[in-house]
């Protein structure tokens, strides 16, 4: 048996603090570089949803891949993938591809979380590398049951915790470890859309496999399809893991049969007595999704393509701040963070730096292949999405139940 203390937490956390990853450009040259003469990387996405179809996107970015498969149990999902896939055989059992896709390397899970442990350890256990979106899984028993087959698998397994491989998120957290924001004493994250989650089904039962958020069955809610991603991210920043975590909800927007809260709130314990506040809602797009970390000399706020850096009037000024490209937030001016912003400063280049050039999903997937082809351990590999999950598993019984839930050691072993 494996376990994950917080010693061995901290360990993985400080691997690549101040990398920088590469440009769209810098990128492709890279790939190609390492890969000159190689046929592409034989790929297949199971599941085709909305996220699917955005991973099938960012794949044909990459010139090295090949997505020779593709899965779904539903037809419209696989004739949408045909197209954007195109030579790509289709397939509704992910256990017939496997079977039949003899040369196939790569395979990226993108189905309901729910899902996911049957299809990552039949993958693994096949030697395929696997990036598995995250959450992991939706119970305790099947996030350590995929990270023991990622364990014994000589393949790279990469959970999506895109954060990690955000270059805007990754320079961020530069300035937090090196001490920019001096003592932490708040921590806030939200989430904040539109949407009811909902797809249009004819039947009672295509319902409950559509809308498997929705249902407690097969769903652990905002707090974990949302917040576990959310959740990482301050734990990343700060290098600590939760003590314990309460929360609340409702529904209170969608009154249409569901019995997932579309509002939520939770309050993370730490260390130290620091706390984080979380809030999550289906019934507004105000605020939209961020992170916030506050100092004592200073805050950062990140909200996915972009990030600041909020300064204190008696914070030590630094030379590199004479070229920062700053914005106003009402009385508050925040320094726009950059990837690569002193090349690019020499460069006369700076304001062209703000933002991401592609979705954070290329990122991670980025993050992966480049594993891959070098055949090195995975930025994010299974001890992290365990983490991660149990966070928010544990974060929406918390929700359910009304109840503060003390994190304990063992949720996070690996079998």
């Amino acid at each position: 048996m494996n376990q994950i203390d917080r010693r061995d937490f901290i360990k993985i956390g400080t691997g690549t603090a101040s990398a920088i990853l590469l440009s769209s450009q810098a990128a492709a040259g890279y790939f190609a570089s390492v890969r000159p003469d190689a046929d592409p990387v034989p790929t297949a996405v199971i599941g085709c949803g909305r996220q699917g179809r955005l991973i099938m996107g960012e794949l044909g970015k990459f010139p090295f891949v090949k997505m020779t498969a593709v899965c779904d149990v539903v037809e419209g999902r696989l004739k949408s993938a045909r197209r954007r896939a195109r030579g790509a055989k289709t397939y509704t059992d992910y256990r017939e591809l496997l079977d039949k896709e003899k040369d196939l390397e790569a395979v990226v899970i993108a189905t309901p979380t729910h899902l996911h442990a049957d299809i990552a350890t039949a993958c693994l256990e096949q030697g395929k590398h696997v990036y598995c979106e995250a959450p992991m899984a939706t119970t305790i028993e099947d996030c350590r049951k995929i990270a023991a087959a990622a364990k014994k698998a000589s393949s790279v397994f990469h959970v999506g915790l895109q954060s990690r491989s955000n270059p805007i998120y990754k320079l961020a957290r530069t300035f937090v470890r090196s001490g920019t924001l001096r003592d932490i004493v708040d921590l806030n994250a939200q989430y904040s859309d539109k949407t009811s989650w909902r797809i249009p089904a004819s039947d009672p039962a295509r319902d409950r496999a559509l809308n498997w958020r929705v249902f407690e069955e097969t769903s652990i809610g905002l707090e974990g399809e949302i917040g576990s991603h959310q959740f990482d991210v301050i734990c990343w920043f700060i290098n600590k893991l939760p003590l314990s975590v309460s929360g609340s909800g409702s529904i209170m927007c969608y009154k249409d049969g569901r019995d997932v809260a579309d509002t939520v709130q939770c309050q993370l314990r730490f260390p130290d007595d620091l706390d984080m506040t979380y809030r999550a809602t289906l019934a507004s797009s105000y605020g939209g999704r961020r992170e916030e970390m506050i100092g004592t000399m200073g805050a950062v706020r990140l909200i996915g393509d972009f990030g600041w850096l909020f300064k204190e009037a008696d914070a030590p000024t630094q030379g590199w701040e004479v070229y920062a490209v700053k914005q106003y937030f009402h009385k508050e001016e925040g320094i726009t963070l950059i990837a690569d912003a002193t090349k690019l400063a020499k460069q006369g280049k700076l304001k062209e730096g703000v933002g991401l050039p592609h979705p954070p999903i290329y990122y991670g997937l980025e993050s992966f292949l480049k594993s891959v082809i070098e055949e090195k351990p995975s930025t994010s590999p299974a001890p992290l999405g365990l983490r991660a999950a149990v966070i928010g598993i544990k974060a929406h019984e918390a929700v359910a139940t009304g109840s503060e839930i003390v994190f304990k050691d063992e949720w996070f072993k690996i079998g």
